[in-house]
């Protein structure tokens, strides 16, 4: 009896068999090296510069990404938002935004944008009160907001204070600051950079 074809076969078996393992031991080897590039929990934990696409976001939208393990909110504005803002200074605390830590400086302006392009709004969503994370409220003239007075904005449901489009606090509120605009860039024209400005704060 011939065992050749049973040799063969037994052969091609143990190589296949061999190969398989070398691969996945190869691939068990090398995926430390790979997942050491990227940032560890622990760094985007600490700081780690987000990336936001907003090619999607229309006017009138907000995204939300998470830096820091904070929630920051990335709102396109309108051109109507854009004109009423201005408007508001009077019932606002800090329309100028002048207390210097609550945004770099290029967003200490009545928008809090950077000048390339005002339209986009770059805000932790935490209130400065006691930390709630406030509503989106971007409708114009919400009856329980302050009817025509109010231009969309923020609401915190958790003791009542008001927030502009522009993050700007209203008076007579709880919080005492606007909300905070964290180091931002823009990467190219639909990719945000959140957490890194490029050392231009």
């Amino acid at each position: 009896m011939s065992t050749e074809g049973v040799d063969k076969g037994r052969r091609r078996f143990l190589t296949a068999a061999t190969t398989v393992v070398g691969a996945v031991g190869a691939g068990y080897a090398v995926a430390p090296f790979v997942m050491s590039m990227w940032p560890s929990a622990r760094a985007q934990a600490a700081g780690a510069p987000v990336e936001a696409d907003v090619s999607k976001l229309e006017a009138g939208q907000k995204m939300t990404v998470e830096w820091r393990g904070k929630p920051v909110w990335i709102i396109r504005r309108s051109e109507q938002n854009l004109q009423d803002l201005p408007g508001l200074d009077g019932q606002l605390a800090d329309p100028g935004s002048e207390m210097p830590s609550q945004q770099p400086e290029y967003a200490a302006n009545p928008l809090r944008s950077r000048e390339e392009k005002p339209e986009y709004a770059v805000l932790v969503g935490i209130c400065t009160h006691l930390g709630c994370s406030p509503t989106f409220r971007p409708d114009i003239g919400a009856a329980d907001l302050g009817g025509s007075e109010w231009k969309g904005g923020f609401f915190c449901p958790c003791h009542g204070s008001k927030f502009d489009l522009a993050g700007r606090v209203y008076k007579g509120v709880p919080a005492p600051t606007n909300l905070v605009v964290p180091p931002y860039m823009f990467l190219s024209e639909n990719v945000i950079l959140v957490g890194d400005d490029g050392g231009a704060a």
